[in-house]
């Protein structure tokens, strides 16, 4: 099992859990980070570290966020590993706030 990112992290992708991941499983895309679960050892310590709790353990994920499993392992591979904490994106703070966003996943690749 690992741990998955959740739709609460779409537009706002806040870094703060890739400042503690030992195994460097984070991926960035454009606006959403992605665990790759091939690398995810499961030590828990990213989902305390997410301002929108947006990281769920695989058996915790709530069954309305149930397809961010398969996202996180189609796009893990695609992107980038981040292994830094950076800046959240801008207006993080208000898209925290909004649910229901997955229509808005960008699924490129973060390029800078």
């Amino acid at each position: 099992m690992s741990h998955v990112v959740a739709e609460p992290c779409i537009k706002c992708k806040y870094t703060d859990c890739v400042a503690v991941c030992p195994v460097d499983c984070f991926h960035e895309g454009v606006n959403f980070l992605a665990i790759d679960p091939e690398v995810c050892i499961d030590c828990g310590l990213c989902p305390p570290e997410c301002p929108t709790q947006a990281i769920f353990a695989e058996e915790d994920l709530p069954a309305k966020w149930h397809d961010f499993i398969e996202i996180n392992a189609r796009y893990a591979p695609q992107w980038p590993v981040i292994d830094t904490q950076k800046e959240a994106l801008p207006g993080a703070d208000e898209m925290a706030k909004v649910e229901a966003k997955k229509d808005m996943l960008d699924p490129n690749a973060f390029a800078g």
